[in-house]
């Protein structure tokens, strides 16, 4: 019951941008830009149509094959509570965030994009790298890889170290962006480094026996 009370929460929030989309529907231009580069700078359109309830209707699709996944793992009594909770309720606040921004800037509103998301990646990043030592072994949520997922040693010690890094790694980010010396290359390398960092720490774990 409180898993569907949950989804139907988030799906909601997820639909909420289109009654405020159409709103402004007739204000709105016939082409919007729905993707900006890392700078800010739009690079991608779209029509006012999908903008106002594409998006929105895209991602409470996402959020439902979302849930149904993390219901249908085995072992989701061993998923950290909040860590779920923040895999769940980002869908939403993401799609809320995103439609903001596009019917913002095609508004003419400064969105301030390149401030925005790198920001919000390191908080992000912040936030999981709290709660991944606290996750328990399963097939949805955490860092699933064959030497993981086979042993709950290797598990515990991937997850320890993850979340520490990404911890350090999102604090880097959030400080980068707001002295504006951030950049894209940067910005990728660093993601690159914490994704892939705790993937070769599992592994040598494993070619150690553990």
């Amino acid at each position: 019951m409180k898993n569907r009370k949950e989804l139907l929460l988030t799906t909601l929030l997820c639909l909420l941008p289109i009654p405020a989309g159409a709103l402004l529907y007739d204000r709105l231009p016939e082409r919007i830009a729905t993707h900006f580069d890392m700078s800010g700078t739009p690079d991608g359109w779209s029509s006012r149509a999908f903008a106002v309830f594409g998006i929105p209707l895209m991602m409470a699709a996402m959020e439902l094959a979302l849930q149904l996944v993390l219901n249908a793992d085995p072992k989701r009594q061993n998923m950290n509570g909040a860590l779920r909770a923040v895999a769940v309720w980002t869908v939403p606040a993401v799609t809320i965030l995103v439609s903001a921004l596009v019917l913002g800037a095609a508004l003419g509103a400064p969105m301030h994009v390149e401030t925005v998301v790198p920001l919000l990646v390191g908080l992000l990043f912040i936030v999981i790298g709290n709660y991944l030592p606290k996750t328990k072994q399963n097939y949805t949520v955490g860092i699933r890889l064959p030497w993981t997922l086979n042993s709950e040693e290797n598990w515990n010690r991937t997850h320890r170290m993850a979340g520490f890094l990404w911890v350090v790694g999102g604090a880097v980010m959030v400080l980068l962006t707001l002295l504006h010396l951030w950049s894209v290359v940067a910005l990728l390398v660093l993601i690159l480094a914490l994704s892939l960092a705790p993937c070769v720490h599992s592994y040598l774990l494993y070619k150690k026996g553990i």
